[in-house]
């Protein structure tokens, strides 16, 4: 390919610019890259990498966390009298972080380095976190496994049994039912009005609604006994109603109340404007939009939120106490009578000196696990669904509708398809003079104005 001279241009109301003689010699030509030869013969462009991580980086990481132990180990053992896994641990990372930023160095600059040792920091700090997680469940499952295998340990109270007596008598079936009821009954009272009170902070702001967010995020951090002593004042007290469930299941709402709401409203805050403007175009109300396009577009959020409102209040102690007493039978009415829960259990058999009470008190911490997973995982299927997503029982009525609708499509459609002599055919004689003839163009026609082709003279 030839690059042409540009020819300059006249300026405007001048003398037309001289056009140069080109210059003596070959004309410039542009200069392709040459086609690199690969191994097996192919000739073209090699294939650049895309992969996240290469070999330089991997060699990094290896040579960074294997000098931090060997130098940590050192200094440990050899030139300072320290001395605790912890200390190891910590003076390991630091190491580990500051060599790692001397290998990156040798190949990358600056930004890249940041970049670097910002994502180890990230990465370490969630393998911290899972590490912790899995050692609380591990401890607590190795605590408790002399309770858990036996049957009668989820199947029968504390009524018959002491506390000398063996894992063999006595259970937590009343702490996993007093549970299971407050916990709902507190679902039951948090769950609308939480998400009501989030889509009025969203849909109709103004000086209230910023007072309202005001005190629903001062509420977030208010400690639970402080919620037990609230409804211990007002309804035991004031109202003169006894020690119960309900009373706990109130006291519970009261702590997860604010988490729901100020989850509930951040997820409401990301649902897209222009979903509400398109339904706004189509003339539908405010109402009707958060209904059919709000809540539903934030529905997997919304779930979010109950589930760590739910975590909130299913692991709370001290106003269940102050509420709802203790007792070691079971009461399977939440409105009358003292109820315990399963964290209530658990701080009560740990206080025990007796191992078998003790292995009681673990296998009732595991059982409270497992059943907050299962809450989460029943909560994730019922509102984990995308948006507009539909279920199965939905897609198959769906299916049906459809189905119908063909079947009276097909039932229409002979009569539309029959000829019109047919059709006169079967029609009678009455309903033939009823019928009027169908107009012509000539009858369609007016006929022509004599005033306008004949105008009168005005006297």
């Amino acid at each position: 390919m030839t690059l042409a001279p540009e020819t300059p241009r006249p300026t405007p109301g001048g003398p037309a610019a001289p056009v140069p003689a080109p210059a003596p010699g070959p004309l410039p030509r542009t200069v392709l890259p040459a086609r690199t030869v690969r191994p097996g013969g192919a000739v073209g462009e090699v294939r650049r990498s895309v992969a996240l991580t290469r070999p330089s980086d991997t060699f990094a990481l290896a040579g960074a966390a294997a000098a931090a132990l060997g130098l940590t180990w050192l200094l440990f053992a050899r030139i300072l009298p320290f001395d605790g896994a912890v200390g190891f641990v910590l003076v390991a990372y630091v190491l580990f972080l500051g060599l790692y930023a001397l290998l990156v160095s040798f190949d990358e600059d600056g930004p890249v380095i940041r970049d670097r040792l910002a994502g180890v920091v990230v990465r370490s700090l969630g393998l911290v976190m899972i590490v912790a997680l899995a050692f609380v469940i591990a401890f607590t499952l190795w605590e408790g496994r002399k309770a858990l295998p036996h049957g009668n340990f989820f199947t029968q109270d504390m009524k018959l049994a002491g506390p000398l007596d063996g894992l063999g008598v006595g259970g937590i079936l009343h702490a996993v039912i007093g549970t299971l009821q407050q916990i709902t009954l507190a679902l039951v009272v948090t769950v609308p009005t939480g998400i009501v009170c989030a889509v009025f902070l969203n849909e109709v702001p103004g000086r209230f609604a910023r007072f309202v967010r005001t005190i629903v995020e001062a509420m977030t951090a208010l400690p639970s006994i402080v919620a037990g002593l609230f409804v211990y004042a007002t309804v035991i007290l004031a109202l003169g109603a006894g020690k119960s469930g309900l009373a706990a299941s109130l006291a519970l709402a009261v702590m997860m109340l604010p988490i729901i709401i100020r989850a509930s409203d951040v997820v409401l805050r990301l649902v897209p404007g222009t979903l509400r403007e398109a339904s706004y175009a189509l003339g539908t109300s405010r109402w009707r939009t958060v209904r059919h396009v709000v809540l539903p577009t934030a529905r997997s959020g919304l779930t979010t939120s109950v589930i760590l409102g739910t975590a909130r209040g299913v692991g709370e102690t001290s106003p269940v106490l102050l509420t709802a007493g203790f007792t070691a039978e079971l009461n399977a009415n939440p409105l009358e009578g003292p109820q315990v829960s399963l964290p209530l259990a658990t701080f009560e058999f740990v206080k025990s000196p007796e191992p078998d009470m003790i292995a009681r008190g673990f296998g009732t911490a595991a059982t409270l696990m497992a059943l907050v997973l299962l809450l989460f995982v029943i909560a994730r299927i019922i509102g984990g669904r995308d948006p507009g997503r539909l279920t199965k029982g939905q897609t198959h009525r769906r299916v049906l509708a459809s189905r119908r609708d063909a079947e009276r499509f097909a039932a229409r459609a002979p009569s539309r398809t029959a000829p019109p002599d047919a059709t006169a055919r079967t029609a009678g004689p009455e309903t033939s003079s009823r019928t009027a003839p169908a107009d012509t163009p000539s009858s369609r026609t007016a006929p022509p104005d004599d005033d306008a082709t004949n105008p009168r003279s005005t006297p």
